[in-house]
């Protein structure tokens, strides 16, 4: 197979993407240079949209940097995030596998390093590499066990649900440091939404969680430094 060239700019881009996205370790080089052909990498300000629920979904995308909501509207039109993306996730996969409307929006939450691949190139991909599947079901399957999960707390006290929002990003995009877990810290509308609480009651569990040693609150960042510690606090 002829050896693809690319301008210095592009193939800095598509190597950051093959760097960040857990989808592409491990694949042959062949199929990466296919499924990369058409990659076009872009840097997106806070509360853009990426893609809209009811959209046709033409492309796939993959997080380089920042942090991505999917969100959708309960019956009474109430914002509910789903979930809280970052760094190697791949948004837009769904409606790309069975070719349908987007079920979901997915809105920047930060400024945001995103690059997007045809939607059949990703197709293609899935149906001549088998590791890149593996790769997609483990991802699907990671995200399912956590839904479980907050499912079976939504009867849980405030306590307990803003402690495994708090887990439930930390798995999904902690940072380890010396002091220990580090990950955004996310206006407390967004926490809200994802545990399905006031905004006033996760500012109290916050509150609660700090002053129990559970987690370190900065400007920017917060961080947990004992994951189990925190586990343990779910009741």
């Amino acid at each position: 197979m002829e050896e693809k060239r690319y301008p210095a700019e592009k193939s800095a881009e598509i190597q950051k993407l093959l760097d960040t996205a857990t989808l592409f370790v491990g694949l042959s080089p062949e199929n990466l240079a296919q499924v990369t052909s058409h990659a076009v990498t872009r840097t997106h300000p806070a509360n853009q949209a990426i893609l809209l629920e009811n959209d046709w979904g033409g492309s796939v995308y993959f997080i380089l940097d920042g942090w991505v909501k999917i969100r959708t509207y309960d019956t009474s039109g109430r914002e509910v995030t789903l979930n809280i993306v970052g760094k190697g996730e791949i948004v837009g996969e769904m409606a790309a596998l069975d070719e349908s409307t987007r079920s979901t929006d997915a809105i920047t939450l930060t400024t945001a390093t995103i690059s997007s691949i045809p939607a059949q190139d990703f197709i293609n991909l899935l149906t001549s590499e088998p590791l890149a599947g593996i790769h997609l079901s483990q991802l699907m399957a990671r995200r399912l066990r956590q839904l479980n999960r907050r499912l079976r707390l939504c009867e849980a006290d405030s306590l307990s649900r803003v402690a495994d929002t708090l887990l439930f990003l930390a798995e999904g995009q902690g940072q380890k440091s010396g002091q220990g877990t580090i990950i955004p810290n996310l206006p407390h509308r967004e926490l809200s939404s994802i545990s399905g609480l006031a905004r006033e009651t996760v500012t109290r569990s916050l509150t609660k969680l700090q002053k129990k040693g559970l987690i370190q609150r900065q400007q920017e960042s917060l961080c947990i430094p004992d994951l189990a510690a925190l586990g343990r606090s779910i009741s």
